[in-house]
């Protein structure tokens, strides 16, 4: 199950912020179809917010396909986004590398600034399409097999 954080000082709406951190979730593969999100109601314990904040987060998800609310039952994973579970080797390096950035004196702005323009760099249209041309390959995304959605105590 997903912990929301919310981050009142962050400028980001707060039913913005769980719908980015449930699209996280999904493309680091913590959360997978037939799981099961958090009730609005534990949500508005633990967060502290409006339980209409709740309902409004889950009701864009659900336009984005990602969920689906069973009446009665709660609101459960459709889909994932992405293929790089969170213990990707990739998480790793990437973790080493700020470690690196922070150690050099950048700030996390400059950090996230500097890995924007990388990632602009590098996925921009036009390379991913003469990437795709040379390799004769489009991109492949694996399905992983779904947690038990009724299993208690499940660290999240």
């Amino acid at each position: 199950m997903v912990e929301y954080r919310i981050d009142r000082r962050s400028g980001v709406a707060t039913y913005l912020q769980i719908v980015q951190q449930t699209q996280q979730a999904l493309r680091l593969g913590l959360l997978e179809p037939g799981d099961k999100l958090p009730t609005a109601r534990e949500v508005v314990e633990a967060t502290a917010i409006n339980p209409n904040t709740v309902l409004k987060a889950y009701r864009e998800l659900e336009r984005e396909g990602l969920v689906e609310a069973r009446r009665g039952l709660g609101t459960f994973v459709r889909k994932s986004l992405g293929s790089t579970p969170a213990d990707s080797p990739l998480r790793g390096e990437l973790l080493e590398w700020a470690g690196r950035a922070r150690a050099a004196g950048l700030e996390r702005d400059d950090v996230a600034a500097l890995f924007t323009a990388v990632l602009d760099e590098q996925f921009t249209p036009e390379r991913l399409a003469s990437e795709q041309d040379t390799t004769g390959r489009g991109t492949t995304v694996k399905a992983t097999p779904a947690k038990n959605p009724t299993a208690k105590g499940d660290p999240a």
